[in-house]
């Protein structure tokens, strides 16, 4: 192994699954120079003639990549065309910036015409551009990730393979979808969140969300109140240690059942609350009540049961 790891030797994504045929280690490793993989235990080649999906060239800084670089865009399904057609830019002008000439310019209206109209030829393509825009922007206003707003655009494209969205609004299976995204990867944002930033309210998004559910065969674990912590503390803005100790409560809360029949965002709370003057960092119930959207009467009793049933100790 000393000699692989001169060579410069990575591990191999998508490899996890796998195991050595030999030895049954799980760990291995791909060689760049033999475009082979190993197992790191025994050595045994496992694979090799691996095709190198890399350029072929080298850049030393953020200039030469862009120069050299030949591909567009990455392909994304955020973009009803999932962004692998031409765009043809608004401004008339050419790529030295001078202004085109006025016979030209008209046959780049009529090109960016017709192109718009190819990009969008039927009445799927269209649905799919007001839904994933309407997605975007909720993303946006609720401060989603890149990785959210691509998971909901998946289900809602399956949503309009499946020819679910007949007899209901857009921007309800849109707004649903984006919730389906957000609990499926642990970032969970409320009915009521989501309905504050969209045209629709919470009981429509929470029909549709159940609609989407049973039709496309969803299957949701409960939210988990450790999964609001990062949330709350930032907005709080306490430190990592606090965030940490009220992951450890919530842990040793939910190990006791005390989670059991509560809302996950009122427990959350609670924790942070005790976490937080645990490590005087000093912050009202009022506070936290209204960063977690819950009344401090919530704060209160949930605050109460983890100090009494955990048995910790407050000054």
């Amino acid at each position: 192994m000393e000699e692989l790891e001169n060579v410069g030797v990575d591990d191999l994504d998508g490899l996890e699954d796998r195991k050595c045929p030999e030895c049954g280690c799980t760990r291995l490793v791909r060689d760049y120079d033999r475009a082979e993989v190993i197992c790191a235990s025994c050595g045994l080649v496992v694979d090799d003639h691996l095709i190198d999906p890399g350029p072929e060239w080298r850049a030393f800084d953020s200039e030469q990549r862009e120069q050299r670089q030949r591909g567009g865009a990455p392909m994304t399904y955020t973009i009803h065309d999932k962004g692998l057609s031409t765009v043809i830019d608004w401004r008339d002008k050419d790529i030295y910036g001078t202004s085109l000439k006025p016979s030209r310019r008209s046959q780049m209206y009529r090109l960016r015409k017709w192109n718009r109209r190819a990009r969008m030829s039927d009445s799927s393509d269209r649905n799919l551009s007001f839904a994933l825009a309407e997605i975007d922007r909720i993303a946006a206003q609720l401060r989603l990730a890149r990785n959210v707003k691509e998971a909901a655009s998946m289900v809602y494209r399956r949503t309009v393979e499946k020819k679910l969205i007949r007899g209901r609004s857009i921007e309800s299976v849109a707004a649903s979808a984006l919730y389906v995204a957000c609990r499926q990867l642990s970032v969970p944002r409320t009915l009521e969140e989501i309905a504050s930033v969209t045209k629709v309210d919470k009981k429509e998004i929470g029909r549709s969300y159940r609609f989407l559910a049973r039709e496309l065969g969803i299957k949701l674990a409960p939210t988990s109140p450790i999964d609001y912590v990062p949330r709350f503390a930032s907005a709080l803005k306490l430190p990592g240690k606090v965030q940490a100790m009220a992951i450890e409560i919530l842990s040793q809360a939910i190990d006791e059942g005390l989670t059991s029949g509560r809302g996950p965002m009122g427990v959350a709370a609670a924790a942070l609350y005790v976490s937080a003057v645990m490590n005087d960092e000093q912050r009202t119930q009022r506070e936290v009540a209204e960063v977690a959207r819950v009344t401090e009467v919530t704060v209160r009793n949930r605050y109460k049961e983890i100090i009494e049933h955990l048995g910790l100790a407050l000054e």
